[in-house]
């Protein structure tokens, strides 16, 4: 076989041949690997569902709130909490975790999806937050009931040793799970899960016009009385400063 003449087009030639060679092997191993990757990270999502989340029977259909998915779990009926997947950047890159809540808004439990932190360091963010030893847990605890940031930062939780930015990256992914949570777009009450919505059960026309003027009244009168509350203690407040008044002539 004639040796090719080593000029700078022959060159140039080769490294094309050998780029095109190396970039579709690379592409047939995406190729390859891309469905198999794709369902590991499903199935660990699912399984990080069901360990940050109390027993349940069902979820409902996946929601959005705030940009975030949020997953909503039911004992038959009954609203029991929910799992939020949220994420912030942390020292390392994106932290991915998903966050299990209660009914009452309280946290369950969280599962660390994806993070590329410092090891020995940024990684122990794993259990580090679960862990009942000063104030590292953030277990059982309703956010907004705390202040729900490092203790560096004048906080209530106590960051990763060597790792302050990790874990402010971290507890703002929580905040933001919970902010999704408090403010999703169904009428759930947070603090008891139960539904907002009037259930009315219409036979005919008559019943349901009869329904909506029953239910208007009533609203009607809630409002009436919520707006005259307030000026009652007005009322009241003018009267026994009138008294005041009176005491001192």
């Amino acid at each position: 076989m004639k040796r090719l003449e080593s000029n700078f087009l022959n060159m140039v030639l080769v490294l094309t041949i050998i780029t095109l060679m190396a970039a579709g092997a690379l592409g047939a191993v995406y190729t390859l690997t891309e469905e198999p990757i794709r369902l590991a990270k499903e199935q660990k999502k699912e399984l990080a569902v069901k360990s940050v989340l109390p027993d349940f029977t069902r979820l409902a259909e996946p929601e959005t709130a705030n940009g975030l998915t949020v997953l909503k779990a039911y004992n038959n009926d009954d609203f029991i909490g929910a799992a939020v997947e949220s994420e912030a950047v942390g020292f390392g890159g994106t932290i991915k975790i998903m966050v299990g809540f209660d009914a009452e808004g309280k946290i369950v439990n969280y599962s660390v999806l994806e993070q590329a932190e410092t090891p020995g360091l940024g990684t122990k963010m794993v259990d580090w937050f679960k862990t009942d030893k000063n104030r590292q847990s953030i277990l059982h605890i309703n956010p907004s009931t705390v202040n729900f940031t490092v203790s560096k930062d004048g906080g209530d939780i106590d960051a990763i040793t060597a790792a302050t930015i990790s874990s402010r990256a971290f507890l703002s992914a929580v905040q933001s799970a919970y902010q999704a949570y408090n403010d999703n777009p169904e009428n759930i009450d947070v603090k008891s899960g139960a539904s907002t919505h009037i259930n009315v059960e219409v036979t005919d026309s008559t019943n349901l016009a009869v329904d909506a003027k029953a239910m208007e009244d009533s609203l009607s009168q809630d409002q009436k009385i919520e707006k005259e509350q307030p000026i009652k203690k007005q009322v009241v407040s003018k009267k026994s400063s009138n008294k005041k008044r009176g005491h001192k002539k």
